[in-house]
């Protein structure tokens, strides 16, 4: 099996381009949706994307939307690919200038990207305050997503991407690393500080998912209120678009796949339901960066690929192992409109290190995107101290610390 790992380039055809805009000005729309003209805020969004809020997204990605400064920003960033376990992952790869740099490797989840974090790469490896720390960072392309490759068999659930970064970042150099990940990459970057403690330093996350059956009894009136949120969420019809990725992703798939307008719909969706923002996801996020997601998705035909990590990981030998425990340092951050917020006590079940927790005042599902400012410190703040705490329980345990954190 060839592990080298090769440059990358995306470069779209320009009739690859010249098709999407075809189809969308062909694109046929459903009727306005039955909801009072007069309605305002997020309940306009109550039978999903209003009429109005999409014809004119979809005139602007037509007309004013360029793909090319974004491609044109992989490349600047560094993208490679690498073959594991007979799959292509594509991943970006941006070096820091610092010496005293940590490698870290950052997981988009779904409907996310690589473009959750594109912004935010030249911040992490080369800031411009000298006493804040520097990284090495990685960004991959999950299995499916974007231009890693779709696989063609089952298996691909969580536990075995955890153990290809950890491949990933073997053959880049670095033995020992950091982690940080929402959604998907949450629960991924659990996997690593739990599976693979001897090469994770230690984890970031913004999704700290508990053991199932866990009592109330103690919890603040606040932690209760986030408990009943998001038992809401996954009880109700909110969690329908996971239901049906992961049982037929297939059949949601010919839509993603075929149709831009759909895809379009189905993606912008949840940004606006699980970003802090009223009435609009434009509100906190740029209008350019979440067609550049989308448009990610639809030159590399990913809605379905996407789409059956659900499948994959919402039952059956994939699914979470509800006695899983993280021992490595962790940092954990809950935004306050993310559509799963843990309390700490129950957090504290399964992550047996936290050395940093958050509770920002703004913020929902797409830190990096609605409040990227906010989201680089406390990101830094808790790698720092994940950094601090890996060293000191190095230190007590006499095993070579100043080198294994060096690489």
């Amino acid at each position: 099996m060839d592990d080298s790992v090769q440059r990358f380039e995306a470069t779209t055809p320009e009739a690859d381009l010249d098709d999407l805009r075809t189809r969308l000005t062909n694109a046929r729309f459903p009727e306005a949706e039955t909801v009072d003209p007069e309605t305002s805020g997020s309940a306009r969004w109550s039978q999903g994307v209003p009429l109005a809020d999409l014809t004119e997204l979809v005139h602007y990605w037509r007309t004013a939307f360029d793909w090319r400064p974004f491609e044109a920003r992989l490349a600047e960033i560094g993208q490679y690919r690498t073959v594991i376990d007979g799959l292509g992952i594509h991943f970006l790869h941006h070096r820091s200038r610092r010496p005293d740099a940590r490698p870290l490797i950052l997981t988009h989840g779904w409907p996310g990207s690589i473009f959750e974090f594109l912004h935010v790469m030249d911040d992490l490896a080369n800031p411009e305050d000298p006493s804040a720390p520097a990284f090495h960072v990685v960004a991959p392309s999950l299995p499916g997503f974007g231009y890693s490759e779709r696989p063609t068999t089952t298996g691909w659930g969580m536990e075995k991407i955890a153990g290809a970064w950890v491949t990933l970042m073997g053959r880049l150099g670095y033995d020992r690393f950091l982690a940080h990940g929402g959604d998907w990459g949450g629960v991924i970057t659990t996997m690593l500080g739990a599976r693979h403690p001897d090469h994770v330093l230690g984890i970031h996350t913004t999704l700290a998912q508990a053991p199932p059956g866990l009592s109330t009894d103690g919890l603040t009136d606040v932690e209760r209120e986030w408990v009943e949120e998001t038992g809401t969420f996954w009880g109700g019809g909110q969690a329908a678009y996971a239901k049906q990725q992961a049982a037929a992703p297939q059949t949601i798939g010919y839509s993603l796949v075929d149709s831009p307008v759909g895809l379009l719909a189905w993606i912008l969706d949840k940004f606006a339901a699980w970003s802090d923002t009223d009435a609009s996801p434009f509100e906190r996020i740029d209008k350019d960066t979440l067609l550049a997601d989308v448009t990610l998705y639809w030159l590399t035909r990913t809605g379905a690929s996407a789409a059956r990590i659900y499948a994959e990981s919402h039952g059956g030998v994939n699914r979470i192992d509800p006695e899983l425990v993280v021992d490595v340092p962790a940092a954990i951050t809950i935004y306050p409109e993310d559509i799963e917020k843990v309390p700490r006590p129950w957090a504290e079940q399964r992550f047996r290190g936290i050395v940093r927790w958050c509770e920002p005042d703004a913020g929902g599902h797409f830190p990096s995107l609605e409040v990227p400012d906010f989201f680089v410190d406390d990101l830094r703040e808790g790698l720092a101290a994940v950094l601090a705490a890996a060293a000191a329980d190095d230190s007590v345990r006499g095993s070579g610390a100043s080198d294994r954190l060096a690489r």
